[in-house]
C-alpha cells in the first residue's frame, strides 16, 4: 500500500504564489511518474504538471511559464511552485503517484486534494 499526502494549499491574492509538497509513502514501491492535477467543481480533472522517473516534465497549457515542478533526490516527494495565480486557479489539487509494485504491478494513487483559491 502507497499513501499520497499533499499538503501547501490556501487562499492567495492574484498575483501571489503558493508552494505545494506531495509525498508518496509505503514499502517495496518505485515511482514511475509523480504529479499534479486539478479538479474544478463537476468536472473531469486536468493535467497541471508531471515529472517522470528520468525527469521528463510535462505541463498543462495553461500553466506553462507560471508553474514548475520539482522533487527531491529520493524521486518520492515533488513540489508545485505556483506564480502568478490567477482566479481560474482555484480548484482542488490532486497528487498522483504512479508506481509499480515490488512485483512488478503498476498502480496509480491518489492524495486527497489540496483547496487552492486565489482571491481577486
Amino acid at each position: 500500500q502507497v499513501h499520497v499526502v499533499e499538503s501547501g494549499g490556501g487562499l492567495v491574492q492574484a498575483g501571489g504564489s503558493l508552494r505545494l509538497s506531495c509525498t508518496a509513502s509505503g514499502r517495496d514501491f518505485a515511482v514511475r511518474a509523480m504529479g499534479w492535477y486539478r479538479q474544478y467543481p463537476g468536472e473531469q480533472r486536468e493535467l497541471v504538471a508531471t515529472i517522470s522517473e528520468s525527469g521528463t516534465k510535462n505541463y498543462g497549457d495553461d500553466v506553462k511559464g507560471r508553474f514548475t515542478i520539482s522533487r527531491d533526490n529520493a524521486k518520492t516527494t515533488v513540489y508545485l511552485q505556483m506564480n502568478g495565480l490567477k482566479p481560474e486557479d482555484t480548484a482542488v489539487y490532486i497528487c498522483l503517484a504512479a508506481i509499480t509494485t515490488e512485483y512488478g504491478y503498476e498502480h496509480d494513487y491518489w492524495g486527497q486534494g489540496t483547496q487552492v483559491t486565489v482571491s481577486s
